[in-house]
């Protein structure tokens, strides 16, 4: 299968590569896309070296699959010419997340709303997606009906040039500003622009997104987005209330039940989800799961995920194997 990786050498994209090798995607040949200057040089797959390619030449390839990791800009403008030409787009921004003509996938959650005519798909924001798979099987059984979301979220979340900041204030020197303030040793509750009702585009991401992934605009979401020093993933408090009454019991037995959620929720042993556990691996983590005794039927919990694997590569690959099982690729 011929597949075009849209922003090959960034962050998501290089990672993208590496999930593509560890799933054995069926990929025969590829054709990694970046910027112009990067045009020309090559990146490593599969056991060799291919020549990254601009967009105009990888629109013409025609390839089977573009996975996009390259900024919703590019995606919007380039998008539609590889749809145009027969290529399907999975597409990592937040280009075409809330466009009502585009599936929204979490493929644990919804893969059986792609269909043949879907050509470009949008993959949610990270923070979104390790809170929907946890979410999800708890409003199956118990109808969530209002979340509160407070994020902790890895420097990793906003690319390469956000964790050279980092490093080089612990360095001491005097780093490339990405953030409007110092990021080592604070946390900023800024992520993404403003928008008119004083929550960052971000919180409102996880508001929309998570209603149209589950289906259900009967949920009601609240969320504060927080940047903090890390690098190892998204962590997430989060406190739902539900409309029915559950026990602790069997939200265990239902996270422990549910595919890609390893429960970790052993406090008397000091065991919970940290991001320095959670980078690298694909699952969303779970824990300090309790009983919220100042609200009717609601529950704290604790969510912690490697926000370029599963909340961006590994979802997209996901998706990816969706279209392949499927037959609508290959």
């Amino acid at each position: 299968m011929r597949i075009a990786v849209v922003g090959a050498t960034g962050m998501v994209g290089q990672i993208i590569l590496k999930v593509l090798a560890e799933r054995s995607f069926p990929v025969t040949e590829l054709i990694p896309v970046a910027s112009q200057r990067s045009v020309g040089k090559s990146v490593s797959f599969g056991g060799r070296e291919w020549t990254i390619q601009s967009l105009e030449a990888a629109v013409a390839a025609v390839p089977d699959l573009a996975l996009f990791s390259a900024g919703g800009e590019t995606s919007l403008e380039w998008a539609p010419k590889f749809a145009a030409a027969g290529t399907r787009v999975v597409d990592n921004s937040s280009a075409w997340r809330m466009d009502p003509n585009k599936k929204l996938v979490v493929p644990e959650i919804n893969a059986d709303a792609l269909t043949a005519q879907d050509f470009i798909i949008a993959n949610p924001n990270c923070s979104t997606i390790q809170l929907v798979i946890a979410l999800h099987p708890l409003h199956q059984a118990f109808g969530a009906k209002r979340v509160i979301v407070s994020t902790y979220q890895s420097v990793t979340g906003t690319g390469k040039a956000a964790v050279d900041q980092l490093e080089g204030e612990r360095n001491g020197e005097d780093p490339q500003m990405v953030y409007p303030y110092k990021i080592d040793r604070n946390c900023i509750p800024h992520c993404d622009i403003f928008l008119e009702n004083d929550y960052t585009k971000e919180e409102m991401k996880m508001t929309q997104e998570t209603v149209k992934i589950i289906g259900d605009a009967g949920i009601k979401l609240s969320a504060t987005a927080v940047r903090v020093p890390v690098q190892g993933g998204h962590s997430e408090s989060v406190n739902v209330e539900f409309e029915r009454e559950f026990t602790l019991d069997a939200v265990r037995k239902i996270l422990n039940d549910t595919p890609g959620i390893t429960l970790q929720d052993r406090p008397e042993f000091n065991t919970y989800p940290m991001p320095l556990m959670a980078e690298g691996k694909d699952d969303v983590f779970v824990g300090r799961l309790r009983r919220d005794f100042t609200a009717d039927h609601a529950l704290n919990l604790w969510i912690v995920s490697d926000n370029l694997r599963k909340g961006a590569a590994t979802n997209t690959v996901q998706i990816a194997e969706v279209l392949l099982k499927k037959g609508f690729i290959g």
